[in-house]
């Protein structure tokens, strides 16, 4: 590792506000302001997983498929390994509208040996669910159809489990789209939805890490993200490598806090510099004097302004030096730690490649992420079929719709993804995976890492095909925002902060059920009911989400002459505001 740069801080003192600064000054100014922090605080390679962490001819399907040598394992060639494409990751104050929704059809769901690709070289699995899958499609009786239904979802899970344990692997196109779609039998949806489907865009152009399973499965499989966390308990192992294990995952979790603090203070740092190049420019603009005409004019009114503007943001700057300085000073201790503890983790055994193993549990996860997305009363069959889903690919939870609809409702509540450390606020998105069920909730299956629970990005899951797009998005940043806040209170979530409120609201009403549950359903109408002045919530919760869950301040600008219930909240932030007991 090299060493910290050094770099020396710009002090501006001004005696009088209208002092003049002359065109070499403001060079020099200049100058020194934008080398700051330009050097290199690595020398030689840098890790592979800090550069990752930085970012540095068919047929119409509606005939019978082919399926001469269907069950043959010899009939495909030997997988190639490939790496898997990991876009980069930029941190951005809020979404970015995606350019276009859908591209040009894939014709890969009308052609007539898809299913026969799906299946070849997989074994009895795929002989099993061939069977079954024909009997289910031929029976017309409702009881044999429910028989044949619940064998064919255990066959189909374990046909899953079998193609992803192959994760960078797939000889086929159609073994991948199998995992991201759960389109099995192109013939048991109709045309439009085939082309539908091809339609969606491919690969992952926004750099939002929202991922189809097979995208999730080749980063979990590379080692780019932990695998989903479950409440397995791991075979017990010899007490001094567990103490290493762990050390490895603490020394991680503390590496990964401070380089995401740093992505934060460098945009930060690059948003005050375009801002000082902005005032640079216009206090170097000068017009001519009326009377000696060779001569220019002096400063505007608006340009000492624009002087004093420059100071603050200079001494900002500097700030952010420093701040950046003490951070690169503890990145470079963190990296450090976690190649010593890597290295004792590797002597000691401690760190093993990603096997199947582990597919198959991540699987597993997912299996369970489904039934949740789904719920308890839902359509739990997950073979893609025409009578399940809609042919319009505005309804479908695509990356780019998702990204859509979390883009309007960041903007109703701008603090969603911000967490705070050391007294730095970040906005964090969670990884998103995209699972191919008919659901009508996203769920949060956990808030972030066990051991960096600062910057880590949690895990939430959405229905891949839900009833409505906006109410399962909306539901799973409900059920994040609940479970942030808990873990935040810890033991004292029944007291503190936003879950101690609502919770003591719920008490107060004796009501049943599942507090969370409720929480969420609330939340849901706050977004899309509340924030457009219509009054569906108790005045209670009202009260809690409008001081916990703020709307941004041109919202309550305007909710305030919306009705006498938001004026009179909007009185209660100016109390506050003035009594600084906000």
């Amino acid at each position: 590792m090299g060493s910290i740069p050094t770099t020396s801080i710009i002090e501006l003192k001004v005696v009088h506000t209208g002092a003049v600064f002359s065109s070499f000054f403001l060079q020099n100014l200049y100058t020194k302001v934008f080398s700051m922090g330009s050097d290199d605080i690595f020398s030689g390679e840098i890790d592979p997983e800090i550069a990752s962490l930085l970012g540095i001819g068919t047929a119409d399907a509606d005939g019978p498929p082919d399926y001469e040598s269907l069950f043959d394992e010899h009939s495909q060639d030997k997988p190639k390994k490939t790496e898997p494409d990991i876009s980069e990751e930029v941190l951005r104050e809020s979404f970015v509208m995606p350019d276009s929704y859908f591209q040009d059809p894939n014709p890969i769901f009308s052609n007539a040996n898809y299913y026969k690709s799906v299946l070849a070289a997989e074994g009895e699995v795929s002989q099993s669910i061939h069977n079954i899958m024909s009997q289910f499609l031929r029976v017309s009786d409702p009881r044999d159809k429910q028989i044949y239904r619940a064998k064919l979802i255990t066959q189909f899970w374990d046909l899953y489990t079998r193609i992803s344990g192959k994760a960078g692997h797939w000889e086929t196109e159609p073994k991948r789209l199998f995992l991201r779609y759960g389109l099995l039998l192109p013939n048991i949806v109709s045309s439009e939805q085939r082309k539908m489907i091809g339609s969606v865009i491919n690969d992952n152009k926004s750099g939002e890490p929202i991922h189809y399973v097979d995208e999730w499965l080749l980063k979990v499989a590379g080692g780019y993200v932990s695998p989903l966390a479950t409440d397995e308990t791991r075979p017990t192992r010899r007490t001094q490598d567990q103490k290493v294990r762990m050390q490895l995952e603490k020394s991680k979790g503390n590496r990964d806090a401070h380089l995401t603090t740093l992505q934060n203070l460098q945009m930060k740092r690059k948003q005050r510099e375009n801002l000082l190049k902005s005032k640079l420019t216009e206090i170097s603009q000068h017009s001519r004097n009326t009377i000696f005409t060779e001569l220019e004019s002096l400063y505007s009114e608006d340009q000492s302004k624009g002087l004093l503007e420059i100071m603050n943001l200079a001494r900002e700057l500097s700030h952010i030096h420093k701040e950046m300085d003490s951070h690169y000073r503890q990145l470079n201790e963190a990296e450090q730690n976690f190649r010593r503890f890597q290295e004792s983790a590797k002597k000691m055994g401690s760190i093993m490649e990603v096997d199947s193993s582990v597919i198959q549990k991540e699987i597993s996860s997912i299996r369970q992420m489904a039934k949740l997305c789904v719920g308890r009363q839902g359509n739990h069959i997950p073979i893609l079929m025409k009578n399940f889903f809609t042919s319009h690919i505005k309804d479908m939870a695509t990356r780019e719709n998702v990204i859509k609809e979390l883009y309007e409702i960041e903007k109703t509540d701008p603090n969603l993804f911000k967490r705070t450390f050391k007294q730095k606020t970040n906005r964090i998105i969670p990884h998103i995976i995209l699972i191919p069920c008919y659901g009508d909730f996203g769920i949060c299956w956990e808030p972030f890492e066990r051991y960096n629970r600062s910057t880590s990005r949690g895990r939430v899951s959405i229905p891949l095909y839900p009833k409505n797009l906006r109410v399962a998005v909306l539901h799973a940043v409900a059920d994040l925002r609940w479970q942030v806040a808990k873990e935040k209170a810890q033991h004292y979530w029944m007291e503190e902060g936003l879950t101690g409120h609502y919770y003591q609201y719920f008490t107060d009403r004796k009501m049943r059920g599942d507090v969370r549950l409720k929480f969420i359903e609330d939340y849901i109408l706050w977004i899309s009911k509340e924030s457009e002045g219509m009054q569906k919530l108790e005045k209670e919760v009202r009260g809690i989400f409008w001081r916990d869950i703020p709307f941004p301040q041109d919202l309550k600008d305007s909710l305030r002459n919306r009705g006498f219930v938001y004026n009179e909240l909007y009185k209660k932030d100016m109390n506050r505001a003035a009594s600084d007991g906000y």
